[in-house]
């Protein structure tokens, strides 16, 4: 997918009812893999409030000791993770034989499906790890479909920029008529990384019906007159008369926009494996150690 940047062969974003913001939530400083440091920032507690999300993990270290361990064979089920790398190089490979280098501005979406056995690991010894990690619900009638993956490279993330200078890189959904890298049915998933190199503002549509948050990863942005810190997440208010949702900064930022229709279907989750139901969890983990999730399977 080519890449489109500079122009103004755009449609402009309409919110006429914007949304304001629910509350600010800080991450919480954790490690995972062997060892990884990073900051979970959408947490457990919040996947029912912004399904069909169930995590976020921001990652971003110049200290090799934070990443340098990764995140070796684990299995995954019933979900998707898409991994976004803003700086560093890592490498993936897993139990179906699938390989392939994750550098700076990719984006990797994987489908766990039915099972997955899937290791992240460093290719630096030094410099600078930074991204993120979101989780993506599957829907019941897709949780055991065939894992698979889409990498995307820096150069093929379509981008926009507006008149007044701010970018956007749209990862998933669609922004000012440009579509995104990926699409999904059911959830509908928008991802958008906003970079803001001066003051300005960016308008995005939104369904009513979707929950969506917003994650200030650098500077400070604003909605309804109310600031955003770096590193924080504002939860944005769900409003049936709402239409979307206007960010605007005074200077330097760059920010996430996430958004989706909500399953409303019940999440049974035991560490990474998400289903519907408690023994639908125990045919997971009976399946992972009967060396289910492979190229047998």
């Amino acid at each position: 997918m080519s890449t489109v940047q500079n122009t103004t062969a755009y449609t402009p974003e309409t919110v006429t009812q914007p949304r304001g913001i629910e509350r600010l939530v800080k991450g919480v400083p954790t490690s995972d893999g062997a060892g990884v440091k990073l900051t979970r920032v959408l947490t457990h507690d919040l996947q029912q409030r912004l399904d069909p999300y169930l995590m976020l993990d921001a990652f971003g270290s110049d200290d090799p000791d934070d990443y340098i361990a990764g995140f070796p064979n684990h299995p995954h089920r019933g979900f998707e993770t898409v991994t976004y790398m803003i700086s560093g190089r890592m490498r993936h490979n897993d139990s179906y034989g699938h390989e392939g280098i994750l550098q700076n501005g990719g984006v990797q979406w994987m489908t766990a499906g039915r099972g997955v056995v899937h290791s992240e690991l460093p290719e630096q010894e030094e410099g600078r790890m930074e991204g993120f990690q979101l989780w993506l619900n599957l829907p019941a009638k897709d949780k055991m479909t065939a894992p698979g993956y889409h990498d995307f490279q820096n150069d093929s993330i379509p981008e926009l920029r507006l008149d007044n200078g701010v970018k956007a890189r749209v990862i998933a959904g669609r922004s000012h008529g440009l579509d995104g890298a990926m699409q999904r049915a059911t959830t509908e998933p928008l991802y958008l990384d906003l970079h803001f190199d001066s003051a300005g503002s960016f308008s995005q549509t939104l369904p009513a019906a979707a929950n969506a948050f917003v994650y200030v990863y650098q500077g400070s942005a604003s909605i309804e007159g109310q600031t955003v810190p770096e590193h924080t997440m504002a939860i944005l208010r769900n409003d049936p008369k709402a239409d979307g949702v206007v960010l605007e900064s005074q200077g330097s930022a760059r920010v996430l926009l996430i958004a989706g229709l909500p399953l409303r279907e019940p999440i049974a989750q035991y560490g990474p494996f998400v289903m519907n139901t408690q023994q639908e969890l125990v045919e997971a983990v009976s399946d992972f150690q009967a060396g289910l999730f492979g190229k047998s399977q």
